[in-house]
Protein backbone atom coordinates (compact mmCIF):
# COMPACT_ATOMS: atom_id res chain seq x y z
CA UNK A 1 0.00 0.00 0.00
CA UNK A 2 1.01 3.83 -0.73
CA UNK A 3 2.00 5.95 2.64
CA UNK A 4 3.48 8.78 3.43
CA UNK A 5 6.49 8.28 6.17
CA UNK A 6 8.64 11.29 7.64
CA UNK A 7 7.15 13.30 4.67
CA UNK A 8 7.80 10.90 1.90
CA UNK A 9 5.32 8.78 -0.38
CA UNK A 10 6.25 5.05 0.08
CA UNK A 11 4.75 1.49 -0.49
CA UNK A 12 4.90 -0.75 2.55
CA UNK A 13 3.79 -4.21 2.54
CA UNK A 14 3.32 -3.63 7.00
CA UNK A 15 -0.18 -3.94 8.08
CA UNK A 16 0.47 -1.97 11.32
CA UNK A 17 1.93 1.01 12.89
CA UNK A 18 4.57 -0.90 15.03
CA UNK A 19 5.19 -3.36 12.40
CA UNK A 20 6.55 -0.43 10.48
CA UNK A 21 8.32 1.00 13.14
CA UNK A 22 9.77 -2.11 14.33
CA UNK A 23 11.65 -2.83 10.65
CA UNK A 24 13.20 0.70 11.49
CA UNK A 25 13.99 1.28 14.77
CA UNK A 26 12.17 -0.63 17.68
CA UNK A 27 12.51 2.04 20.70
CA UNK A 28 11.19 5.20 18.20
CA UNK A 29 8.42 7.15 18.58
CA UNK A 30 5.58 6.57 16.05
CA UNK A 31 2.75 9.06 15.21
CA UNK A 32 0.06 8.21 12.87
CA UNK A 33 -2.16 11.01 11.41
CA UNK A 34 -1.01 13.93 13.87
CA UNK A 35 -1.17 11.37 17.08
CA UNK A 36 1.36 9.32 19.07
CA UNK A 37 0.58 5.71 19.57
CA UNK A 38 0.80 3.57 22.87
CA UNK A 39 -0.88 0.54 21.22
CA UNK A 40 -0.67 -0.30 17.76
CA UNK A 41 -3.03 -0.07 15.18
CA UNK A 42 -3.90 -1.12 11.44
CA UNK A 43 -2.33 1.35 9.10
CA UNK A 44 -3.94 2.32 5.51
CA UNK A 45 -3.47 3.13 2.31
CA UNK A 46 -3.07 7.24 2.51
CA UNK A 47 -2.05 7.50 6.04
CA UNK A 48 0.52 10.08 7.07
CA UNK A 49 3.43 8.10 9.42
CA UNK A 50 6.71 9.70 11.13
CA UNK A 51 9.13 7.72 12.30
CA UNK A 52 11.01 9.81 14.97
CA UNK A 53 14.58 8.19 16.96
CA UNK A 54 14.51 9.81 20.01
CA UNK A 55 17.88 11.58 21.14
CA UNK A 56 18.70 11.49 17.31
CA UNK A 57 18.46 14.85 15.02
CA UNK A 58 16.58 13.46 11.80
CA UNK A 59 18.19 14.41 8.49
CA UNK A 60 17.63 18.16 6.54
CA UNK A 61 14.93 16.50 4.52
CA UNK A 62 12.91 14.72 7.20
CA UNK A 63 13.26 17.48 10.16
CA UNK A 64 10.20 19.40 8.13
CA UNK A 65 8.17 16.68 8.46
CA UNK A 66 9.05 15.70 12.13
CA UNK A 67 8.30 19.30 13.22
CA UNK A 68 4.77 19.01 11.96
CA UNK A 69 3.87 15.56 12.56
CA UNK A 70 1.89 16.61 15.18
CA UNK A 71 -0.31 18.76 13.35
CA UNK A 72 -3.92 17.45 12.13
CA UNK A 73 -3.52 15.99 8.76
CA UNK A 74 -3.78 17.42 5.41
CA UNK A 75 -3.27 21.17 6.94
CA UNK A 76 0.35 21.56 6.88
CA UNK A 77 0.52 22.43 3.02
CA UNK A 78 -2.08 24.99 3.45
CA UNK A 79 -0.34 26.22 5.91
CA UNK A 80 2.78 25.77 4.30
CA UNK A 81 1.47 28.01 1.23
CA UNK A 82 0.12 31.08 3.61
CA UNK A 83 1.34 34.29 3.54
CA UNK A 84 0.81 36.32 6.84
CA UNK A 85 1.93 40.45 7.49
CA UNK A 86 1.70 40.54 11.32
CA UNK A 87 1.63 44.64 11.85
CA UNK A 88 3.41 45.26 15.46
CA UNK A 89 5.60 42.95 16.94
CA UNK A 90 4.88 43.55 21.01
CA UNK A 91 2.94 41.27 23.20
CA UNK A 92 0.69 40.19 20.87
CA UNK A 93 2.50 40.37 17.55
CA UNK A 94 5.48 38.68 19.13
CA UNK A 95 3.98 35.81 20.77
CA UNK A 96 1.67 35.50 17.66
CA UNK A 97 4.89 35.21 15.33
CA UNK A 98 6.41 32.25 17.49
CA UNK A 99 2.89 30.57 17.25
CA UNK A 100 2.46 30.90 13.34
CA UNK A 101 6.09 30.04 12.89
CA UNK A 102 5.42 26.76 14.94
CA UNK A 103 2.86 25.75 12.99
CA UNK A 104 5.03 26.16 9.72
CA UNK A 105 3.13 29.56 8.11
CA UNK A 106 5.03 29.63 4.83
CA UNK A 107 5.78 33.27 4.77
CA UNK A 108 5.36 36.29 7.74
CA UNK A 109 5.67 39.55 7.22
CA UNK A 110 6.96 41.19 10.47
CA UNK A 111 6.45 45.06 10.34
CA UNK A 112 7.62 47.38 13.60
CA UNK A 113 10.05 50.18 14.08
CA UNK A 114 10.61 50.13 17.77
CA UNK A 115 13.05 48.29 19.88
CA UNK A 116 13.55 45.15 22.54
CA UNK A 117 13.98 47.38 25.73
CA UNK A 118 13.19 46.18 29.20
CA UNK A 119 9.73 46.86 29.99
CA UNK A 120 8.49 44.21 27.19
CA UNK A 121 10.10 41.40 28.66
CA UNK A 122 7.33 40.47 30.99
CA UNK A 123 5.10 40.03 27.89
CA UNK A 124 6.66 39.73 24.74
CA UNK A 125 8.71 36.73 23.08
CA UNK A 126 12.54 38.68 23.80
CA UNK A 127 14.61 37.94 25.66
CA UNK A 128 17.54 39.82 27.57
CA UNK A 129 20.14 39.20 24.79
CA UNK A 130 17.85 41.28 22.64
CA UNK A 131 17.79 44.37 24.98
CA UNK A 132 18.61 47.25 22.05
CA UNK A 133 18.06 45.29 18.97
CA UNK A 134 15.30 45.94 16.25
CA UNK A 135 11.83 44.01 17.06
CA UNK A 136 12.47 42.94 13.33
CA UNK A 137 15.70 41.59 14.00
CA UNK A 138 15.18 40.14 17.39
CA UNK A 139 12.22 38.31 16.44
CA UNK A 140 13.71 36.92 12.94
CA UNK A 141 16.23 35.76 14.93
CA UNK A 142 13.96 33.74 16.96
CA UNK A 143 11.70 32.49 14.65
CA UNK A 144 14.39 31.15 12.55
CA UNK A 145 15.70 29.22 15.52
CA UNK A 146 12.11 27.78 15.90
CA UNK A 147 11.34 26.67 12.15
CA UNK A 148 14.47 27.13 9.08
CA UNK A 149 11.70 26.45 6.76
CA UNK A 150 9.69 29.12 6.75
CA UNK A 151 10.28 32.75 4.73
CA UNK A 152 10.63 35.78 7.32
CA UNK A 153 10.42 39.34 6.08
CA UNK A 154 11.08 42.04 7.76
CA UNK A 155 10.18 46.31 7.74
CA UNK A 156 11.86 47.88 10.42
CA UNK A 157 9.34 51.04 9.51
CA UNK A 158 6.42 52.64 11.05
CA UNK A 159 2.71 51.97 9.17
CA UNK A 160 1.14 54.72 8.21
CA UNK A 161 -1.62 55.79 5.67
CA UNK A 162 1.06 56.72 3.06
CA UNK A 163 2.69 53.10 2.67
CA UNK A 164 -0.47 51.00 4.29
CA UNK A 165 -1.39 49.75 0.79
CA UNK A 166 2.27 48.61 -0.60
CA UNK A 167 3.39 46.84 2.31
CA UNK A 168 0.08 44.67 2.60
CA UNK A 169 -0.57 44.36 -1.49
CA UNK A 170 0.67 40.79 -1.12
CA UNK A 171 -0.84 39.00 1.92
CA UNK A 172 -4.47 37.87 2.18
CA UNK A 173 -4.13 37.67 5.92
CA UNK A 174 -3.20 40.70 8.07
CA UNK A 175 -2.78 40.45 11.86
CA UNK A 176 -3.78 43.69 13.54
CA UNK A 177 -1.72 43.99 16.88
CA UNK A 178 -0.72 47.21 18.32
CA UNK A 179 -0.71 48.84 21.16
CA UNK A 180 -3.25 52.90 20.79
CA UNK A 181 -6.14 52.68 19.78
CA UNK A 182 -5.80 55.53 16.68
CA UNK A 183 -3.11 52.83 15.21
CA UNK A 184 -5.43 50.08 15.23
CA UNK A 185 -8.48 52.43 14.05
CA UNK A 186 -5.66 53.47 11.14
CA UNK A 187 -4.65 50.45 10.39
CA UNK A 188 -8.53 48.31 10.05
CA UNK A 189 -10.03 51.34 8.06
CA UNK A 190 -6.43 51.30 5.73
CA UNK A 191 -7.63 47.70 5.18
CA UNK A 192 -10.98 47.53 4.69
CA UNK A 193 -10.92 50.69 2.52
CA UNK A 194 -8.38 49.47 0.37
CA UNK A 195 -8.26 46.00 0.20
CA UNK A 196 -12.03 45.15 1.02
CA UNK A 197 -11.14 41.29 0.67
CA UNK A 198 -8.58 40.80 2.90
CA UNK A 199 -8.53 39.16 6.16
CA UNK A 200 -7.99 40.87 9.32
CA UNK A 201 -7.38 39.99 12.81
CA UNK A 202 -7.43 42.23 15.49
CA UNK A 203 -6.54 42.11 19.12
CA UNK A 204 -8.43 44.43 21.52
CA UNK A 205 -8.81 43.90 25.28
CA UNK A 206 -6.26 42.05 27.41
CA UNK A 207 -4.99 44.06 30.16
CA UNK A 208 -4.67 43.20 33.72
CA UNK A 209 -5.25 39.95 35.31
CA UNK A 210 -9.06 39.65 35.18
CA UNK A 211 -10.89 36.21 33.89
CA UNK A 212 -9.26 34.26 31.38
CA UNK A 213 -12.34 33.42 30.08
CA UNK A 214 -13.79 37.08 29.23
CA UNK A 215 -11.39 36.45 25.90
CA UNK A 216 -12.98 35.67 23.35
CA UNK A 217 -13.07 35.45 19.14
CA UNK A 218 -15.31 37.83 17.65
CA UNK A 219 -16.54 38.32 14.05
CA UNK A 220 -17.00 41.66 13.71
CA UNK A 221 -17.52 42.05 10.03
CA UNK A 222 -17.54 40.02 7.38
CA UNK A 223 -13.85 40.05 6.76
CA UNK A 224 -13.09 41.31 10.35
CA UNK A 225 -12.27 39.53 13.70
CA UNK A 226 -11.70 41.14 17.23
CA UNK A 227 -10.04 39.05 19.77
CA UNK A 228 -10.04 40.27 23.41
CA UNK A 229 -12.48 40.96 26.05
CA UNK A 230 -13.06 44.68 24.06
CA UNK A 231 -12.72 46.23 27.51
CA UNK A 232 -9.45 45.96 29.48
CA UNK A 233 -7.22 48.43 27.95
CA UNK A 234 -3.74 49.60 29.16
CA UNK A 235 -4.05 52.48 31.63
CA UNK A 236 -2.87 54.09 34.97
CA UNK A 237 -3.46 51.49 37.61
CA UNK A 238 -4.09 48.35 34.61
CA UNK A 239 -1.17 47.17 33.50
CA UNK A 240 -0.14 44.48 30.47
CA UNK A 241 1.14 41.13 31.67
CA UNK A 242 1.87 38.21 29.65
CA UNK A 243 -0.98 35.28 30.86
CA UNK A 244 -3.89 37.81 29.15
CA UNK A 245 -1.83 38.92 26.64
CA UNK A 246 -0.80 35.66 25.52
CA UNK A 247 -4.24 34.04 25.50
CA UNK A 248 -5.21 37.03 23.62
CA UNK A 249 -2.66 36.21 21.02
CA UNK A 250 -3.27 32.72 20.89
CA UNK A 251 -6.90 33.95 20.03
CA UNK A 252 -5.54 35.67 17.12
CA UNK A 253 -3.15 33.22 16.04
CA UNK A 254 -6.01 30.65 15.94
CA UNK A 255 -8.34 32.11 13.78
CA UNK A 256 -6.01 33.23 11.39
CA UNK A 257 -5.07 29.66 11.37
CA UNK A 258 -9.05 29.33 10.93
CA UNK A 259 -8.99 31.84 7.74
CA UNK A 260 -5.97 29.86 6.70
CA UNK A 261 -8.28 26.45 6.55
CA UNK A 262 -11.12 28.58 4.62
CA UNK A 263 -12.87 28.46 8.05
CA UNK A 264 -15.05 31.89 9.16
CA UNK A 265 -17.10 31.14 12.05
CA UNK A 266 -15.68 31.96 15.35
Amino acid sequence: MNIELNGKNIQTEHKSAFALRDSLSKNAIIILNGFILEKDLQINSGDSLVIIEKGKMPSSDELEATMVSRHTPKVHQKVKNSKVAIAGLGGLGSNIAVMLARIGVGELLLIDFDIVEPSNLNRQSYYIKHLGMNKTDALKEQLKEINPFIKIITKNIKIDESNLKELFASYDIVCEAFDKADQKAMLINGILQNFPDKKIVSGSGMAGYDSSNKISTKKALKNLFICGDLEAEARVGMGLMAPRVTICAAHQANMILRLILDIYDV
